[in-house]
């Protein structure tokens, strides 16, 4: 059955390579409060007991492609989390980031269908979007700032959702993306449609893309993108044309955007790092690192989706985990000082 585990110490030292006379995020991270004298016991999260941690920054992970595979794309986003994790709990504690800023809640466990018709994956999607919002809404509710890992990009739909419920608001979304993920969402849930679905349901009120590409973007959507009052695109080829760099850019195309915010970042719109729709041009992945930590702007969420350190076409990348690990602790470092106020 579907379910959330909730991490326990024994859980998060299993991953990190402990080592006399240093000390790793894995050893200070703060935790939920599942005793390892006793793992079984039920535990429910709530938002009193997310408050009760002085971390500002709940981190968690949802191993999932199935909303991938919905999109007929090529399966692989599930397995990110746990090398994220492995790479993550690993980085050094000290004065730029200690750990004890982070509570690491857990993943969640989806159960695949025996079913591997495209409708079928898409009714599943279905029922993962009501697996992922209560609790990003419980952790909102909690004056924390959800940071979630992937799994595919129709987890955005639950989050923007859980978000907007507890501030009872529709929030501002950016996008750093190759793709609009607008598509139709009478095809049913999948990956391609979670901004569509939440702007059809009003929880997304403006929705901007950074770094689109212009050859996957179809004539209805980009349409769309021109009708619209509350969508708007950087296309990735007139960055490239830009004389101003990409941080600048960022700023200029942000700036004015209200809050509540939320920041997502798909991993296809970063230089060959492994995803579904790996590309081989790109931001590079310095590029992404930079707006991370130049950034001032108090985004409510970071949700980082689509990568992978094996597909299931056989391609292979065991970089994928440090490279998101590295975007979760730029976030951090960035955003310690310029965090949205409690509810």
């Amino acid at each position: 059955m579907d379910s959330f585990k909730i991490y326990s110490q024994s859980d998060v030292l299993s991953f990190v390579n402990q080592r006399d006379g240093e000390t790793k995020l894995g050893e200070k991270i703060d935790l939920y409060g599942i005793s390892d004298s006793d793992p079984s016991s039920p535990v429910a999260i709530s938002t009193y007991g997310l408050a009760q941690s002085n971390a500002k920054f709940v981190l968690l992970g949802i191993p999932e492609d199935i909303g991938v595979r919905a999109n007929y794309g090529i399966g692989g986003a599930k397995n990110a989390w746990n090398a994220t994790l492995k790479a993550f709990l690993n980085i050094q504690s000290n004065s730029f980031l200690q750990g004890d800023e982070i509570l690491l809640l857990g993943h969640f466990e989806i159960e695949e269908p025996t079913d591997e018709r495209i409708e079928t994956l898409r009714e599943k999607t279905a029922v993962i979007d009501k697996l992922v919002a209560p609790i990003i809404e419980k952790i909102i509710s909690a004056g924390k700032i959800p940071i979630v890992i992937g799994g595919g990009h129709n987890n955005a739909f639950p989050i923007i959702s859980g978000v907007s419920k507890a501030f009872s608001t529709a929030i501002n979304v950016v996008n750093v993306d190759a793709h609009t993920d607008l598509r139709n969402i009478a095809e049913g849930r999948h990956s391609g449609n979670g901004f569509s679905n939440a702007i059809e349901q009003g929880f997304l009120g403006q929705y901007r893309i950074f770094g689109l590409h212009q050859n996957y973007l179809n004539e209805k959507i980009s349409q769309q993108i021109q009708s619209s009052e509350n969508i708007n695109a950087v296309f990735f080829e007139d960055i490239l044309m830009d004389d101003r760099n990409t941080t600048q850019l960022w700023v200029d195309f942000t700036a004015d955007l209200p809050n509540p915010c939320g920041l997502e970042i798909d991993l296809d719109s970063i230089e060959n790092v492994l995803s579904s729709a790996v590309s081989p041009s790109g931001f590079k992945l310095n590029d992404i690192r930079t707006i991370l930590l130049d950034n001032k702007k108090p985004f409510s969420y970071l949700h980082i989706c689509e990568g992978s350190v094996a597909l299931a076409d056989g391609r292979e990348d065991v970089t994928t985990g440090k490279t998101i690990a590295y975007l979760i602790s730029d976030f951090i470092k960035a955003l310690r000082p310029h965090t949205y106020p409690q509810l």
